[in-house]
């Protein structure tokens, strides 16, 4: 059984060159491929990310500008992550507009486009971004004499020694200058903290980027319970390596606790128990227990920075993502609500006027939106971590696949628990139209993450689904969808089934089938995306975020 791997201190490192494996072209300036640039940036609709901070003790008060400034160098780790040097790419942009899209996909490529390259000088995206040499291939990667626990490893870099072959570098080593920075800002922000749990958090994130060992700050980030602040910071989700789908990405996230609100979903802890033992699927693929110390709150998100930030934001957060923490802890649940709110407001609404039938439109509310996100965070947690069959952990199973499977389940079974939270007696007088009707119309709205998306991808995947078990019906006449509540319960259930099983027997074969064979958006829902695009209705959001937001 592969564990998270640990970090490789190689003594070649010391002899490698870094170079731009991404092969940034050597030219004075960059310019635009496409003859829409203004209009992609303007499909991105701004947003003011604030909080009370009123709330907030003179010590935390103190302790937020050193957390902004350990985010801005996840920001610069990013860059590195997808592209190279920011400072060295952007310089050679001189139109405004492809500078602030470039800015806003953190590189040349469009995120919600496929990647399709927007600048000239830019060819197809490396699938495995920059953490990879540029000219490797699979087979190359596979014969590389290395172990599993190097080539899936989390939180290292792949490149080439001063012979051509493949090595080996950890984080730690290959981004020294910025993880020491980040490391003492981080130590200083432990000593001013109050909360107990959070300085020990800190103090152990810390010493994390020093290491690439994050089990022991994973756990302590798990047993903070009366935090205001929250700092999700490091390498976390390895959406950008498309390649292997291991390497994790840098990001930093600062969030404010909204007490009240998370005391309204966090007795939903107790439950995932239940809800394990009720997943639609046979029962050896519901044994491992979830742990009922994972929380579920909500927050006021006043920064992101990093691969958070990259095109398409996240609205909620489920982390740790190593098996080890779910085994002992469980995971944390954490709903973005302002951010959940502009995107509610700002696009899933439009498109619902656009694209719902009239008389289900009364169906779409904010509350069915918050409680299919926090669901799906829920949704992760459950099923399967582990192969039933011996083979390890279902991520390294399905590799590439892992992440558009894994988004699948939990947007599955984040609106399969609402219907058995209904059936349990935990929602009085709810009416699960809001939720299935919102849920359809949010599929509009997640695809158009396009196709290098996980998330663009399930929801193509359950799309298509979908249309073909009559989930949904479109009237020609109006361009409309109308969901057809049984028939989406069954299909619901059935593609949750073939989901967790798959993943279960670890099974890339059929995972790749689903993704490549379903994750496409065939001829009648591009027409509709691109009225949705002539609505001029925007795709995703941009903040206006930051330190002089706030007034610190």
């Amino acid at each position: 059984m592969n564990m998270i791997p640990k970090p490789f201190l190689l003594l070649t490192v010391i002899t490698l060159v870094f170079t731009n494996c991404t092969q940034q072209p050597v030219k004075e300036s960059y310019t635009s491929s496409v003859d829409d640039i203004q209009q992609r940036v303007d499909e991105y609709a701004e947003f003011t990310l604030t909080t009370d901070l009123s709330k907030l003790s003179e010590s935390d008060k103190q302790v937020l500008p050193l957390l902004f400034e350990c985010a801005d160098i996840m920001e610069e780790l990013f860059w590195k992550d997808a592209v190279g040097d920011k400072t060295e790419f952007l310089s050679k942009i001189e139109d405004p507009a492809v500078k602030a899209f470039a800015r806003i996909n953190y590189g040349p490529w469009d995120r919600l486009r496929g990647d399709e390259p927007f600048i000239k000088e830019f060819g197809e995206k490396p699938l495995g971004a920059n953490y990879y040499p540029a000219d490797i291939t699979k087979e190359e990667f596979e014969k590389w004499d290395a172990s599993d626990e190097i080539k899936n490893s989390w939180y290292s870099l792949i490149r080439r020694d001063q012979n051509g072959n493949l090595t080996n570098v950890p984080y730690h080593i290959a981004y020294a200058n910025e993880v020491k920075k980040a490391s003492e800002l981080l130590k200083k922000a432990s000593e001013l903290a109050e909360d107990k749990g959070l300085k020990k958090y800190l103090a152990l994130r810390a010493e994390a980027l020093l290491t690439d060992d994050y089990l022991a700050s994973d756990l302590a980030w798990m047993d903070m319970k009366t935090n205001t602040i929250d700092f999700v910071v490091g390498p976390i989700e390895s959406y950008e390596d498309g390649f292997n789908g291991s390497r994790s990405a840098h990001s930093g996230q600062i969030l404010i606790k909204d007490w009240e609100w998370s005391n309204k979903v966090e007795r939903f802890n107790s439950l995932l128990p239940e809800l394990q033992k009720r997943l639609p699927v046979p029962d050896a693929y519901k044994q491992e227990q979830p742990a009922t110390s994972s929380d579920n709150n909500v927050y006021d998100v006043i920064y992101y920075a990093g691969d958070c930030n990259a095109a398409s934001k996240n609205i909620a957060i489920n982390l740790p993502n190593d098996p080890r923490v779910h085994a002992q802890k469980g995971s944390r649940k954490l709903q973005l609500r302002n951010a959940m709110q502009a995107k509610f407001d700002k696009i899933l609404v439009p498109i619902s006027d656009l694209l719902i039938a009239e008389n289900q439109r009364k169906n779409i509310t904010f509350d069915a939106f918050f409680e299919n996100v926090m669901f799906h965070e829920v949704g992760h947690g459950l099923g399967v971590k582990q192969t039933i069959n011996g083979k390890g952990f279902v991520k390294d199973n399905l590799k590439e696949y892992y992440s558009s499977i894994e988004e699948g389940k939990a947007d599955l079974l984040g609106l399969f628990f609402v219907s058995q939270l209904v059936d349990m007696g935990e929602y009085k007088d709810k009416d699960l139209m809001d939720n299935y009707v919102t849920f359809m119309a949010g599929i509009f709205r997640s695809i158009r993450f396009g196709a290098a998306s996980a998330h663009g991808k399930a929801n193509m995947v359950r799309f298509n689904y979908f249309l073909e078990k009559g989930a949904f019906t479109r009237d020609e006449a109006t361009g409309t969808y109308s969901v057809d509540f049984d028939k989406m319960t069954l299909a619901m259930n059935a593609l949750a089934k073939e989901i967790i099983v798959l993943q279960g027997d670890g099974n890339y074969e059929a995972a790749k089938k689903m993704v490549d064979e379903q994750g496409v958006i065939k001829e009648q829902l591009q027409a509709d995306l691109k009225r949705i695009t002539e609505a001029g209705i925007p795709r995703d959001i941009v903040f206006k975020q930051g330190k002089e937001v706030l007034g610190l």
